[in-house]
């Protein structure tokens, strides 16, 4: 489990297709702290550690997690949003985030409102009725908020903070972005169908 809040900035140093895709990430983070088979959400994906080194992690991709998110798009030097997996007892200042990624959804708009930047994504139309106006999203493993819903476009206000210590910075018209929804929006949906 994460929480959605971004805890370091990797940078992808190296891609090789073999049974599946072997990917080197190189972190911030004190390696000597990660334990082989530790979780570490990469995009929001949550990947299993396969290999480790003084400043870097390797993990394995399945073929059906590259299909399923935006994995296809990683090319070396592109940099990622990373999260250490959710310890008892730290502060969960995001939401419930699982790793799990439901679908991929695209940037349509930007546009600078003040010093934030307001993002229009498009959602698959299977996940759109789970998203709703002030409800959460985790968007390549950020944890953000829902301002306003039309159909299966859905905005997001980036504020500079946001922008700087994640990837949020360098994102563009026609990205293809991880989404996964919130947890509790899918259990309530799954309660109204059965009501």
């Amino acid at each position: 489990m994460f929480t959605g809040i971004v805890t370091d900035v990797g940078t992808i140093t190296s891609l090789q297709q073999e049974g599946d895709l072997r990917v080197r990430i190189r972190c911030g983070y004190d390696t000597s702290r990660i334990d082989m088979g530790a979780s570490i959400a990469s995009d929001g994906v949550c990947l299993t550690v396969v290999d480790l080194g003084p400043d870097w992690y390797e993990v394995q991709v399945s073929a059906e997690t590259v299909d399923l998110t935006n994995l296809g798009d990683w090319r070396e030097g592109r940099r990622v949003n990373l999260e250490r997996a959710l310890k008892v007892g730290d502060e969960l200042g995001g939401h419930i985030v699982s790793g799990h990624v439901d679908g991929v959804a695209e940037v349509v708009a930007m546009h600078d409102e003040g010093d934030s930047t307001r993002v229009t994504l498009r959602a698959p139309a299977s996940l759109a009725r789970f998203i709703a106006p002030k409800g959460s999203v985790a968007l390549n493993g950020t944890s953000l908020t829902v301002n306003e819903v039309d159909g299966c476009d859905f905005g997001i206000n980036f504020i500079p903070h946001t922008k700087t210590v994640t990837t949020w910075g360098d994102v563009a018209v026609g990205d293809r972005i991880n989404l996964e929804i919130d947890t509790l929006a899918r259990y309530v949906a799954r309660l109204a169908e059965m009501t």
